[in-house]
């Protein structure tokens, strides 16, 4: 599991501690009217914690780490053993020591999930949640009892796939490549239809994952899919975007066509505890500082990750995580940066800080959309 949370880091002289300032001021209603105050920025805390994981990571892709040893996931002291539990149970963590690539981004992980979530009123339990939040948590943790683990759904976060496993390992589906549309409710338990003290219980004792993908291109998969095929999410959301962003559009638009910078304006006045799943933060979703996940899975390394995930479980060897289809393309790198470098800056600046708790938290650096950057 995580490591117990550090001693709270003090906040710079004369700043508000960062949960504090968190509650007081949510990041969906940051932003400043006309006239009014400038946009708030990330704290001093979120900034060095940023700048800390997007180095290490960076660290990665150059091949620095190489002849480095691997840092150990869990500080070895007896105390966190102590917490984590020392009786073997199905499904404890253990990362192969050659994987040093999943050993430094699981250490990032925990370390920033230690200092953010070590702060002054964050919370620490689903119970210190406000009722909406906890709802929201409640219903996107998915239960396994067979196998005893929780999955934390994210939309966009390859959920579809991670729903079909969790069919076939209740016996609904005979295997993972049944070719049927996805029910994303049915034959499914989520924790919102437990007791508390069956809740309680299981996030005691229970495997917790998650999977996370960098925040802007699961954004572009959002707007991709939902505005550009399907109908439902024109009509209910494209029409309105187009309404209330497009000079002369008129009182009826069809909402088929809404621009990748339309769509960041209407996220910059959502509040993200209100938003649709598909682009609601992972941090409102899943709460991860509520909940201790013993793993937070990787997109960019989805397959390896959820098989490993499968393993720990100890899942039929007969079940494995389903390949991507081959029609399948999702948004790359190159279309994100595309998309970003289209987008004013300004706009972007004002996005960034909604999302700012996922880059933080799951070491995602932040986009680089310098003009010299986005001329290359």
């Amino acid at each position: 599991m995580f490591p117990r949370p550090l001693t709270p880091l003090a906040a710079p002289n004369g700043a508000e501690p960062l949960g504090r300032a968190l509650r007081r001021t949510p990041l969906g209603r940051a932003r400043a009217g006309l006239g009014g105050p400038p946009l708030l920025l990330p704290s001093m805390l979120m900034f060095a914690v940023i700048v800390a994981s997007s180095g290490l990571l960076l660290m990665i892709e150059r091949g620095i780490l190489a002849e480095m040893k691997p840092l150990p996931l869990h500080p070895p002291n007896r105390e966190d053993a102590v917490w984590r539990g020392t009786v073997p149970r199905p499904g404890r963590l253990s990362l192969d020591a050659g994987d040093s690539d999943l050993q430094v981004r699981q250490d990032v992980r925990n370390r920033t999930l230690r200092a953010v979530c070590g702060q002054p009123g964050m919370p620490r339990d689903p119970w210190d949640l406000p009722v909406g939040q906890r709802r929201t948590l409640l219903r996107h943790i998915l239960v396994n009892d067979r196998y005893r683990f929780l999955y934390c759904y994210v939309p966009k976060v390859a959920c579809s796939n991670w729903k079909r496993v969790l069919k076939v390992l209740a016996g609904v589906l005979d295997n993972v490549d049944v070719r049927l549309k996805m029910d994303h409710r049915s034959d499914l338990v989520f924790l919102a239809d437990l007791r508390p003290d069956e809740i309680r219980y299981r996030l005691q004792h229970y495997f917790k994952f998650l999977f996370v993908r960098d925040p802007l291109e699961r954004l572009l998969s959002a707007y991709r899919n939902k505005f550009g095929e399907i109908r439902e999410y024109q009509q209910r959301y494209g029409a309105e975007i187009v309404r209330r962003y497009r000079a002369g559009a008129g009182p009826s638009p069809v909402g088929d066509d809404v621009t990748f910078p339309e769509f960041l304006r209407y996220l910059v006045d959502e509040d993200p505890e209100r938003m649709n799943e598909h682009w609601m933060p992972v941090y409102h979703l899943c709460q991860p500082c509520a909940v201790r996940y013993d793993f937070v899975g990787s997109y960019e390394r989805l397959e390896a990750d959820a098989n490993q995930v499968l393993e720990w479980v100890r899942a039929p060897p007969h079940v494995r995580f389903p390949a991507r289809q081959a029609w399948y393309r999702p948004a790359s790198p190159e279309s994100l940066h595309y998309h970003l470098c289209s987008a004013p800056r300004a706009l972007l600046q004002d996005v960034l800080p909604k999302y700012i708790l996922d880059f933080s938290l799951f070491a995602y650096p932040l986009p680089n959309v310098t003009r010299e950057a986005c001329h290359k």
